[in-house]
């Protein structure tokens, strides 16, 4: 039997229109960067799983504000990450990196090119047109969308 493991990524913009990204110091990914997130505890929703991430990851507070999209990544053993990405905004903290993040920075789309990142990373942006030129900085990526609510159970994994 697949398992699909609910879990939540952060897409989370400064006020000069860079990406918060993480750099991932545990499997699956070790090294790369990637969203801040991970997996979605038992009795969380998705968007609480998301500002969670967020605070132990780069230790900045953060209000998730909607859906962006949904990506699902093959895990070990048929494990399925079923990724919920929420748009967010930043309203504290200090930027550093924690829990299990190498480390932790705000990052152009031009400096995404040189960073070693996350399967599927670039595509999943790109598509959602997080990575457009010619948007004001400030303004949050277009066209997010409301997805139900996905289950709560106990998820073994982390994306």
């Amino acid at each position: 039997m697949a398992v699909r493991v609910p879990c939540a990524g952060a897409v989370v913009r400064d006020s000069a229109g860079r990406l918060l990204l993480i750099q991932r110091r545990q499997e699956p990914g070790r090294g790369r960067w990637s969203l801040p997130g991970g997996r979605v505890e038992l009795g969380e929703t998705a968007a609480a799983a998301a500002v969670r991430e967020v605070r132990e990851e780069t230790g900045l507070e953060v209000v998730a504000d909607a859906v962006l999209g949904r990506v699902e990544r093959a895990g070990p053993a048929g494990v399925t990450y079923v990724i919920d990405d929420f748009t967010c905004t930043v309203r504290g903290g200090t930027l550093r990196p924690g829990d299990d993040a190498a480390d932790a920075r705000w990052v152009s789309a031009a400096e995404m090119s040189g960073l070693q990142l996350s399967d599927g990373l670039l595509e999943a942006l790109t598509d959602w047109e997080v990575l457009t030129v010619n948007r004001s900085p400030a303004a949050p990526p277009p066209g997010p969308t409301r997805l139900p609510p996905g289950p709560t159970g106990p998820p073994p994994g982390h994306t």
